[in-house]
């Protein structure tokens, strides 16, 4: 029984980190060790001001408030290594995204991806989890105008679906994310996840659906 949410919708549009894959934690953890290279420790705030941003978004923050001595290549080069390994050995997909993504495609909902992450990475999580084949569009922040909570990630990956926003639905952890869905002019479904648990609430009042996991959706 496919849930109502799925109903008159076209495509499934996922951000990556926290709703298809489990990894919210493993930033944190680079950053720490990132910044600890230079004798910094992690600032309280940098999580929330950094939310949504682009993978290169993100290294121009880095570099402008820290002074880091890297260029902004080496600062995403060395994000790009220091998770290449965790992202292979380290990060589960969310539970029920196999069956969930089997049950899209038997019942022709297209998929795609729309990550601040970078493209190296994302390509590393699909081919590591053997999704590739279910996805028709990937398009990261770097590659649009602006980062997340602006909508432009999300309408890229409509229009190389060749579906119409309104017929997309969106499955985002983060509330820049869920934004950036609900800008689009999107469904969107909330995911649960750890790292974003003192958001729960406003998660759950921003989005139109809300789900701890995919099990049991279709």
């Amino acid at each position: 029984m496919m849930h109502e949410m799925l109903k008159d919708k076209d495509a499934v549009i996922f951000d990556m980190d926290g709703s298809l894959v489990d990894s919210m934690w493993m930033w944190r953890a680079i950053d720490i060790e990132y910044l600890g290279r230079f004798g910094i420790s992690l600032p309280e705030d940098l999580q929330a001001k950094i939310q949504g941003m682009s993978f290169s978004e993100t290294a121009v923050y880095f570099k402008e408030r820290f002074q880091v001595p890297d260029s902004l290549e080496e600062i995403k080069d060395q994000w790009n290594c220091m998770a290449w390994d965790k992202y292979t050995h380290e990060v589960p997909l969310k539970k029920g995204i196999p069956e969930f993504l089997e049950g899209c495609r038997q019942n022709g909902i297209k998929l795609g991806i729309a990550t601040s992450n970078s493209r190296e990475l994302v390509e590393n999580v699909a081919q590591v989890h053997h999704l590739r084949n279910y996805f028709s569009s990937i398009i990261t922040g770097c590659e649009v105008k602006r980062g997340k909570p602006a909508p432009d990630v999300y309408l890229a990956v409509a229009e190389q679906l060749q579906v119409e926003p309104s017929r997309c639905l969106v499955f985002e952890d983060i509330l820049p994310g869920i934004q950036a869905g609900l800008n689009a002019g999107m469904s969107v479904c909330a995911v649960e996840d750890d790292y974003s648990a003192s958001d729960q609430e406003a998660k759950k009042a921003l989005a139109h659906y809300y789900i701890q996991d995919y099990q049991g959706l279709f």
